[in-house]
C-alpha cells in the first residue's frame, strides 16, 4: 500500500468517528463560554513511533476550521516520554470536543507503528520482509495498514479482493489444491494466488499446482528449511503461526521471502498521550 492514503477515506473515516462521539452535540463543551479561547500542546508519556497526523489535522478540519494546529513531528519520526507532539490554538470549545477523537486516532496509529518498527528491526540486513494481516479494526484496516507501513514493515492483501489466499477450507471444498488453484487462475488470472500448507505434502502439492506464494503455516525451522531446499527459489514462501517479537527472530532463515503476523494490528496498544489545555481571554 501507498504510504499516501486517499484524502476521501480519511475524511469519511473523522466524519463517522466525530459522528459517533458527538452526536447531537457536546453538551459538555457547552459549560465553556462561547467566546473563550484556549492554546493547547500534546505530549506523549512514552517513547512511540509517531503515525495519524492526517487524521488529527481532518478531526478539526471538520470541527472548526478555525483551529491552528503546529507540529513538531511528522508520521515516522521517534519520539520520548514527555516530548510535544503538536499545539493547537483556537475556540475552546472545539478543542474540547475534539480532543478524544484526535488523540484516538493519534494513539491507536502509532502504537500499530511502534509495533511494526520493533518488528521491522527483527529482519535488519535481510531481505525478508514483515507483512501484516486482515486482523485489524474494523473500520481501520487502511489506516492501520499505512501505519504498518510507517513502522517500517509490508502489507499482505488488503482485502478478499486483490489477491487469493486459499486455505484449508478453500482447499477441502475445492477438493484439494491443484483443484484450487487452478479454478483460482479461471477467475482472475492477474491475481497472485498463495495457498497456506500445514505440511510438507501440502507443500509439494501447492509447488506442483504452480502456486504464486505458500504459506508455511506453523512450520518448525527444520520443515522450514526443508520446504526451503525443496522450493529451490521457485515459489515465494511465506512463514506464519503465531509470530511475535520474541520469537520471530528464529523464523526469519534465508530462503524465506516474507513474515507475516496479525500482532502487528490485532494486538495493538494505544500510546499514552496527553492533551493539556490553557484557557484564554478568560473572565476576570
Amino acid at each position: 500500500m501507498s504510504k499516501n492514503l486517499p484524502e476521501s477515506h480519511i475524511s469519511a473515516t473523522v466524519k463517522q468517528a466525530l459522528a459517533e462521539d458527538i452526536g447531537e452535540g457536546d453538551i459538555t463543551a457547552l459549560l465553556i463560554p462561547e467566546e473563550n479561547t484556549a492554546e493547547a500542546i500534546v505530549i506523549t508519556r512514552e517513547q512511540a513511533v509517531v503515525c495519524g497526523t492526517a487524521w488529527v489535522d481532518e478531526v478539526f478540519a471538520q470541527l472548526d476550521p478555525a483551529v491552528r494546529i503546529e507540529w513538531r513531528v511528522r508520521d515516522g519520526d521517534e519520539v520520548k516520554p514527555g516530548d510535544i507532539l503538536l499545539t493547537l490554538s483556537g475556540p475552546a470549545r472545539s478543542l474540547l470536543t475534539g480532543e478524544r477523537t484526535a488523540l484516538n486516532f493519534l494513539q491507536t496509529l502509532s502504537g500499530t507503528a511502534t509495533i511494526a518498527r520493533q518488528f521491522a528491526a527483527l529482519v535488519k540486513g535481510t531481505t525478508i520482509q514483515i507483512l501484516d494481516t486482515r486482523k485489524t479494526i474494523p473500520g481501520l484496516r487502511l489506516a492501520q495498514k499505512y501505519a504498518v507501513t510507517v513502522g517500517g514493515c509490508h502489507n499482505h492483501r488488503i482485502g478478499l479482493y486483490d489477491a487469493f489466499l486459499i486455505k484449508e477450507n478453500h482447499i477441502a471444498a475445492c477438493g484439494g489444491i491443484v483443484a484450487a488453484v487452478t479454478k483460482a487462475r479461471e477467475i482472475a488470472p492477474d491475481k497472485p494466488v498463495e495457498v497456506e500448507v500445514e505440511s510438507l505434502e501440502e507443500f509439494q502439492q501447492a509447488l506442483q499446482a504452480g502456486a504464486d506464494i505458500i504459506m508455511l503455516d506453523n512450520f518448525d525451522e527444520k520443515q522450514i528449511r526443508e520446504a526451503i531446499a525443496i522450493n529451490r527459489g521457485i515459489a515465494r514462501l511465506e512463514v506464519s503461526g503465531n509470530l511475535e517479537v520474541d520469537n520471530l527472530a528464529a523464523k526469519a532463515i534465508e530462503g524465506i521471502d516474507y513474515l507475516s503476523s496479525g500482532s502487528l494490528t490485532k494486538h495493538c496498544r494505544a500510546i499514552d498521550l496527553s492533551m493539556r489545555i490553557q484557557l484564554k481571554n478568560l473572565p476576570d
